[in-house]
């Protein structure tokens, strides 16, 4: 399905009714009757005003010929309807009796038209009445509903309208109307099918757009349900349904830094399948399976550049926590402890684990780190970066030279002052795992900083 523009479409529309206009009003003013030669004094000329009385009776006249024709018209609007658009085909079959009286209605409407054209033009178009103009809207609205494409629905108006000219053109040649008010009913034809056309484009674009805005609005409100940790499953499927989605089996948030000038660019190129979350303070997009293979490359080429982090896949009942690890990870990427770009949250649940609790880690740091405590800044960054190393490798001193970019007998001496700063503790399993929580996922909190 596309979107129309209405503007657009009227103007093609003017322009191929202008081109068919002229050349069928050509063939009416110089068409011999009855044996006549062409009255070539008419020339180009739509109206003759001295013959609006005699034009408008004879026009009158037509109504009673034209509708005893309507059933073979409408049998062969059928007929060519039945290949190209069958639906419609079997609607004129199934509601004869509704069609042949609005197409009557439709008729006077035209004869009157036609008479007006006879005194005044009607290049600005003749109001419809109001009752038309809501059920042709309403046949634009129904065929966005049905997933139909309006130029179908657009090009079946044409179709008929040829149809039905041919026949109306045809009993007003054998009543003998005269060629101006002959032409002032094609005029009335074209005006007709212009206006019915605007109509049903107009009523699609409304559909198209008001159904857009009530399914996005739809889709926030699941958005809030899925993060919100209070939400009853049965509520959240009636909300899916609603909004369409299909329920995955597991879900992932992705968040995007809202400061990012590239944030709106990739959440954009993301499938319809993705719930966009448009709350104050996050910026992103609920993803369903994305542990299906390939996906995660996928995410990754399109997310890239706008400091992106993507949670880890859970279960729509645990998005909500899911989402709170994404934002800490997120934190995390502002700060420079994450680099990644972007940032898939499952990869780094250890960092994230440790800076769960900024004031926990604070106090872990200070507590185990407060041998250094008393050593000038240099020093003690020095000796707790040493230390981090060491703690990586596994008191390996070539890996910890070749990291630190330092010669091994510097790793000696450095090593031979943290025993003496932290004694036995360097010794024992738990404080080294105490030491490697406090100083592997970031810089240590000095001293000086006061406990929170």
């Amino acid at each position: 399905m596309f979107t129309v523009d209405v503007a657009t479409l009227q103007s093609a529309h003017s322009a191929t009714k202008r081109v068919i206009r002229e050349r069928l009003v050509y063939h009416v003013l110089t068409k011999p009757r009855g044996g006549n030669t062409p009255d070539t004094s008419v020339g180009t000329s739509l109206r003759v005003p001295g013959h609006r009385d005699e034009g408008g009776a004879r026009l009158e006249s037509l109504i009673p010929a034209v509708v005893e024709r309507l059933p073979v018209l409408l049998e062969e609007v059928a007929k060519r309807f039945a290949e190209d658009w069958p639906d419609y085909a079997a609607f004129l079959a199934e509601e004869q009796d509704e069609v042949s009286a609005a197409a009557e209605a439709f008729l006077r409407w035209l004869v009157t038209t036609a008479e007006q054209g006879l005194s005044h033009s009607l290049e600005d178009g003749v109001p419809q009445p109001e009752a038309q103009v809501a059920l042709f809207e309403e046949i634009g609205r129904i065929q966005w509903r049905e997933g139909r494409d309006l130029s179908a629905l657009l090009s079946a108006y044409q179709v008929g309208a040829r149809v039905a000219w041919h026949h109306v053109s045809g009993i007003a040649l054998e009543n003998g109307l005269e060629p101006e008010a002959l032409a002032a009913l094609a005029e009335a034809v074209f005006v007709f099918v212009d206006q019915l056309s605007s109509s049903s484009a107009r009523g699609f674009v409304r559909e198209q757009s008001e159904a857009a805005v009530t399914r996005e609005r739809l889709r926030d409100e699941l958005v809030e349900l899925l993060l919100s940790d209070r939400s009853a499953s049965g509520m959240v499927r009636a909300a899916a349904a609603r909004a369409g989605w299909p329920l995955p089996r597991e879900a992932a948030v992705i968040l995007v830094d809202p400061d990012s000038p590239l944030a709106r660019s990739v959440l954009s190129r993301l499938d319809t399948t993705c719930l966009p979350i448009r709350r104050r303070d996050l910026l992103g997009a609920i993803v369903p399976e994305p542990q299906t293979p390939g996906r995660r490359q996928r995410l990754a080429a399109l997310l890239r550049g706008a400091g992106t982090v993507i949670g880890h896949a859970v279960p729509l009942e645990q998005l909500p926590a899911s989402t709170h690890i994404a934002e800490i990870a997120a934190r995390l990427l502002r700060e420079g402890s994450l680099a990644d770009d972007p940032v898939f949250a499952d990869e780094h649940l250890d960092a994230i684990i440790v800076h769960r609790d900024a004031r926990l880690l604070g106090a872990l740091q200070r507590q185990s780190l407060s041998p250094l405590d008393g050593l000038t800044p240099a020093v003690r960054e020095r000796l707790s970066e040493t230390l981090a190393s060491w703690l990586r490798h596994l008191g390996d001193r070539q890996a910890i030279a070749a990291e630190l970019h330092v010669h091994p007998q510097t790793v000696r001496y450095r090593l031979a002052q943290l025993h003496d700063l932290f004694g036995p503790v360097l010794d024992d399993p738990a404080a080294k795992a105490r030491l490697t929580l406090a100083l592997a996922w970031g810089p240590a909190v000095t001293g000086s900083e006061p406990p929170t």
